[in-house]
């Protein structure tokens, strides 16, 4: 008998509100069409500006930030959203709780629309483009970024291995080569909403949960907290390592840039310990399997912890490092001393004793 297939609510309702938007933008699109008019679906005439955002006709539908994120132009960029909602959902939903996961949605859905919205309505201004004013910006393409960060959090050592194991990578690529295929994508082929989705979505969920998410302290009573601080959680590992030297900096400065304004709290020493004791927790559950997300975790499961275990200690141990005063060699050469000075006494002692033997003797 087939397992059977338990969605949470969120998720399930999501997955819904995917297949009406869709559906019903396909609708309206087709009855707008009328003979003698270009037979594109790309073209701006074919817009529906209450269900996608369109910078010059949407500024009077607020909702559109929201429902733009359900509507897909195709069948395949509908598979893939959903997909992505109904495998990555599943599991998010019941790591985090589903108020948890509705919050991370709307953060991730909401404002990366907002800032595409402000960019063409930029590029507009400064370049006079009607085509620009007119361009749809809809799509899941944001909420597929965010969901490979929220992985890249939870499981970075994973390994996923795809046509029977021919490729292997680790969930704590994607993200990277996912903002690289939107990149690459959007200079070669024009699809430039996508490329700015794409790293809206990637940067935006990132700092929520970097900076903003409270989560429960790994041991048991203890406080809150509040983003997560682990430092193999920085925005420079998102990268490989020979970028991450290039990244970390930049990253650096933009993090003091924040501070500064006060627009997130900095990181004290306790909270980067909390947040690597915190990742360390989180890679004894592993990734259950995508079918079963409560099970079946597989046997890959410990060798997963110990990479992601080594990996915060080894950080840990060049922050102790770094820290480490000198005084300890001369606090252990004043205890040789002392153990070499009672030794000697001790010596001493004894001689005294076989003198005092042989003197009786005599």
């Amino acid at each position: 008998m087939p397992p059977r297939i338990n969605i949470p609510p969120l998720t399930r309702g999501l997955l819904v509100l995917l297949f009406i938007c869709t559906v019903l933008n396909a609708s309206l699109r087709y009855r707008e069409w009328a003979p003698g008019q270009e037979a594109s679906f790309t073209s701006g005439l074919y817009n529906i500006p209450y269900l996608v955002l369109v910078p010059a006709q949407s500024l009077v539908y607020p909702w559109t930030h929201l429902t733009s994120a359900f509507v897909e132009q195709n069948v395949v960029s509908f598979l893939v959203t959903g997909a992505t909602l109904f495998f990555g959902g599943r599991y998010l939903e019941r790591a985090w709780s589903s108020a948890e996961f509705a919050k991370f949605v709307l953060f991730a859905t909401m404002i990366p629309n907002l800032l595409a919205f402000g960019t063409y309505t930029l590029w507009f201004m400064l370049a006079k483009s009607e085509a620009r004013a007119s361009t749809s910006i809809n799509g899941g393409v944001a909420i597929q970024g965010a969901f490979l960060v929220a992985f890249k959090q939870l499981v970075p050592e994973h390994t996923v291995a795809v046509f029977r194991g021919l490729i292997r990578m680790r969930v704590k690529h994607f993200p990277a080569l996912f903002l690289l295929a939107n990149t690459l994508s959007g200079v070669v082929f024009g699809t430039d909403t996508a490329l700015f989705l794409a790293w809206y979505g990637v940067l935006t969920s990132w700092i929520y949960l970097r900076f903003y998410r409270t989560t429960p302290s790994a041991g048991d009573g203890g406080p809150a907290l509040h983003g997560d601080a682990s430092e193999t959680f920085a925005f420079a590992h998102f990268f490989p390592e020979p970028l991450q030297t290039l990244v970390a900096p930049l990253a650096d400065a933009v993090y003091q840039t924040l501070v500064t304004l006060r627009i997130c709290s900095p990181f004290s020493d306790e909270d980067v310990d909390a947040g690597n004791e915190q990742a360390s927790a989180r890679a004894e559950g592993g990734l259950p399997n995508l079918m079963n997300p409560r099970g079946g975790r597989g046997g890959g499961r410990r060798e997963e912890a110990e990479r992601r275990r080594a990996l915060a200690l080894k950080a840990l141990d060049q922050r102790l490092g770094a820290a480490a005063t000198r005084p300890a060699p001369v606090a252990a050469a004043a205890a040789a001393g002392s153990s070499a000075a009672g030794l000697t006494n001790h010596e001493a002692e004894r001689n005294d004793d076989r003198g005092g033997e042989g003197g009786d003797r005599a």
